[in-house]
């Protein structure tokens, strides 16, 4: 393989969105609740009718028109019933519902019903801000990562690479973690890390430690690939900047993005020439 030597202009140039969708089956079970709200029933009946329809779906539901967070729902629920979960409702149906109303549930469903909007919009906007977010990214990672692996399965075959385990370092005793080692993790000769991001905070940060930790754990004479992509980044030259900076030292061989993914099937289909894999 010939040496190369990138810059952070180039493959900045390079970068581009990586989309994801943020419904899950989950939502979808969420949304077949919402006709409940509709219906011409007391009130006490309607949130009974949900919990009794799907009860952890139904509780997503609850939460959402509450505007509370997961741990927060959970928590006051715990605090007042000493539980939160389907074995707790079943037990006292109607002191459930009730705290429930202590909580507020009655005012939020009224309040979100009698608007002009509908309050299918308000949910469905509060989950896809909360709980869709975190789905949002859980996808875009995964999704990005099956792409890679369609590469890598293309090149290499089916059973000729471990996909996110742990692959044998320097020593014996010694390993890291890694999305990609081929053709084993026991005798890894290629290492693919894969990161994509929608968003920005911590993680642009937390990847060049997860970085740095392979570069120390594998043998010299080991190729360690980097794949990448999300627009965050240009919002993040600096921690971009070391990852170019670590490629630079030879380090890492190659920084990849999805529009480099023909770079990535061309130098792995070499690699594994050279390497005879």
């Amino acid at each position: 393989m010939k040496r190369i030597t990138q810059n952070l202009p180039d493959l900045l140039d390079k970068l581009s969105k990586v989309s994801a969708e943020w419904k899950d089956e989950h939502f979808r079970k969420v949304e077949l609740l919402y006709s409940h709200i509709d219906k011409n029933l007391e009130y006490e009946e309607i949130v009974a009718s949900i919990l009794e329809a799907d009860f952890k779906p139904g509780k997503t539901l609850i939460r959402s028109i509450l505007a509370l967070s997961k741990d927060q729902f959970n928590l006051e629920l715990s605090d007042s019933l000493g539980g939160s979960g389907i074995k707790k409702y079943k037990s006292d149906p109607a002191n459930f519902i009730n705290c429930l109303t202590n909580m507020g549930l009655e005012h939020s469903i009224k309040e979100l019903t009698s608007k002009k909007y509908t309050w299918s919009d308000i949910i469905s906007e509060r989950l896809k801000s909360g709980r869709g977010s975190a789905i949002k990214g859980q996808n875009r990672g995964r999704g990005f990562e099956d792409s890679l692996e369609m590469v890598v399965k293309e090149i290499f075959g089916f059973n000729s690479y471990d996909t996110r385990c742990q692959f044998l370092g320097r020593l014996p005793t010694s390993s890291e973690k890694t999305d990609f080692a081929i053709p084993s993790k026991s005798n890894p000769q290629i290492l693919i890390e894969a990161k994509a991001y929608g968003a920005t905070g911590s993680k642009q940060t937390d990847i060049i430690g997860d970085v740095i930790r392979i570069v120390n754990e594998k043998r010299n004479d080991t190729f360690f690939l980097l794949a990448t992509d999300g627009l965050i980044w240009k919002n993040r030259k600096s921690d971009l900047k070391k990852l170019v900076r670590l490629q630079n030292e030879g380090k890492i061989y190659r920084i990849y993005t999805q529009r480099m993914f023909n770079d990535l099937r061309n130098d792995l289909e070499q690699l594994k020439i050279e390497l005879a894999i």
